[in-house]
């Protein structure tokens, strides 16, 4: 069966106006977007810090936080009140006490895994989620290469949770989407392939119409 997949906008940035410039281009043609926010405990590099993010009303934010320790976020991502909270598994800290403080406000949580690691390994995680995110790129990095080994973990998490939402990011583009789509996911996160395109909203609206082709294989 296939899924009906979305396409989800990223952003990624550590200046102020860059993060305003791209929440107004991508406002114009899509509702719902992943904004990355690291604080530089598992990735090299910082983000824009989190007491300085902000979206549309009219959004459904999904925030993915790159941290070994959460919960010294948890205070800030309450009152920002993103749809999705997404986690990684690698963090240094149990992530159950932090999912229920997330499913207790109403917001739905997700968890992020690294290609070093093994859906198995983190069942109880999967097993609380409303989200996984496969991750298959250069943490905090925008542009990098896909990993599509990675798409090997999409029927782990299936089988331990069939109505889980999936999603895939790192270097999707318009060589890969079309088979990602395929590949039992629910969401495709897009970064550079959109943000550094001259035209965003073209840019989406192109990988919105590769998803739905059908080839000799796909």
């Amino acid at each position: 069966m296939i899924r009906t997949v979305s396409i989800v906008p990223a952003i990624l940035t550590d200046n102020k106006q860059d993060y305003r410039t791209q929440v107004e281009r991508i406002n114009v043609f899509t509702r719902r977007v992943q904004i990355d926010i690291s604080d530089g405990s598992l990735t090299p590099a910082q983000t824009l810090d989190i007491t300085n993010i902000w979206w549309p009303k009219n959004w459904d934010a999904d925030l993915h936080i790159m941290s070994k320790y959460p919960s010294n976020l948890l205070e800030t991502v309450l009152k920002l009140n993103p749809s999705l909270c997404i986690l990684h598994a690698e963090a240094e800290e149990d992530l159950l006490p932090t999912f229920q403080a997330l499913k207790d406000a109403g917001i739905k949580t997700g968890v992020a895994i690294l290609p070093s690691t093994f859906p198995g390994n983190i069942k109880p995680y999967i097993d609380t989620a409303d989200h996984a995110l496969i991750f298959a790129g250069q943490l905090g990095v925008q542009g990098a290469p896909a990993d599509l080994m990675q798409m090997e973990k999409i029927p782990l998490v299936r089988n331990m949770k069939p109505e889980i939402e999936i999603g895939w990011d790192g270097g999707a583009n318009i060589t890969n989407v079309r088979a990602l789509a395929h590949a039992d996911l629910d969401v495709i996160n897009v970064g550079s392939a959109i943000a550094s395109a001259p035209n965003p909203a073209e840019a989406f609206q192109t990988l919105v119409a590769e998803i739905d082709k059908n080839g000799v294989v796909l």
